[in-house]
Parts: structure tokens; C-alpha cells; sequence
């Protein structure tokens, strides 16, 4: 790719994360383009359909997340159950940067033609790699799996975009992570 078509393409994304931070994952096309000061056809011509433009710019993101789920698995210095609870935390906290997301990556983990599949199963199996570390340490219930925690993700970042319900949703994090360990589990990790 040349350069200057690099360059458009990483504002279009910049532009983009902005707008759908802001609106929401359903923000209008044509606003995007008028946002990026671009025609709606140099939009399409660098992504064609809305999927393309959410997974160019959730791609990086769901890569970030999950080599932070294999970096926390790795470490010597968190239990298993202390990394299960950290990435959970930071990907429901990515989750509600995006208002809206987490409904496409629901129906994205179900859809194989979907641009977000991918994505998608790979941010999923990152989370039930650490949920098994957990398990296996004797940390985290044994009856989940890792469909249930991404549902959990979803649930959890579902609550922050919802205004009336953000104020509580750190402390049903809480909850929620407190039930997914078991009381050994528990007591071996520290406050968030």
C-alpha cells in the first residue's frame, strides 16, 4: 500500500473509533466520511461494508487483548486467579469503549462468514485458556466454560454502556468476578 493510502486509511480508522466511541457501532457511514473530511467513496474503497471497517479497527485491539491474556498466563508473579480476574477487567473495559460492540461480537462468535470470527473465537479461547489455568489451580468454578466467560464479558460491558446502570458497574464486576472463583480461589487473590 503507498503511503498516502496508508495514511488515509489510518485517519479513516482514527476517525472511526472516535465516531463509533461516541455514537456507537450503528453511527452512519456518510458521518464517518464527513468526520475523516473524505468522499463516502474513498470510505468504501478502503472498507466496502461496515463489518470490514469494524474489524480493521477492532482487529488490533482483539490482538492486543489476546497476547495480554497469553503475557498474564506466562507470569510468575500473578496467580492464575489474579490473571483470570486482570484480563477480564481490561477486556470489559475495552468492551465499553465501543458503544455497542459487544452485540456484534456476540453474534460475530456464531457467524464463521463474519469479518469478526475470527476475532472473535481467538479473544474467546484466550479467556478459557486462563479460566482453565484457574480451574486447574483449584481457583475458578469448575461448571463454566469459555462461551459462558464471554458471555460474562459481554454481560459485564453491556451494564457499562447502559447510563443508569454504569454508576454500579464496577461493583457488579465484582459480584460477577466473585463468583466466578471458588473460595480457595478467592483468598489467594488481591483486591483489584
Amino acid at each position: 500500500m503507498r503511503a498516502d493510502a496508508r495514511k488515509n486509511r489510518d485517519h479513516l480508522l482514527d476517525v472511526s473509533g472516535t465516531a463509533i466511541a461516541e455514537q456507537g457501532v450503528d453511527v452512519s457511514l456518510r458521518d464517518i466520511a464527513r468526520r475523516a473530511d473524505v468522499g463516502l467513496a474513498t470510505l468504501l474503497r478502503h472498507f466496502p461494508t461496515r463489518e470490514a471497517l469494524l474489524d480493521a479497527l477492532l482487529r488490533t485491539s482483539f490482538d492486543e487483548l489476546t497476547a495480554r491474556a497469553d503475557e498474564l498466563a506466562a507470569s510468575t508473579s500473578a496467580s492464575p486467579e489474579d490473571a483470570l480476574v486482570s484480563w477480564l477487567r481490561e477486556c470489559v473495559a475495552w468492551t465499553t469503549e465501543y458503544r455497542g460492540v459487544t452485540v456484534l461480537m456476540a453474534a460475530a462468535i456464531e457467524d464463521t462468514e463474519s469479518a469478526l470470527h475470527a476475532s472473535c473465537v481467538t479473544l474467546r479461547a484466550a479467556g478459557a485458556r486462563l479460566l482453565s489455568r484457574a480451574q486447574a489451580a483449584g481457583g475458578a468454578r469448575s461448571d463454566l466454560d469459555g462461551t459462558e466467560l464471554f458471555a460474562l464479558v459481554a454481560m459485564l460491558a453491556w451494564l457499562g454502556d447502559q447510563p443508569s446502570l454504569a454508576p454500579r458497574a464496577d461493583h457488579l464486576f465484582d459480584v460477577v468476578a466473585s463468583a466466578i472463583l471458588t473460595s480457595e480461589g478467592k483468598g489467594r487473590t488481591r483486591p483489584a
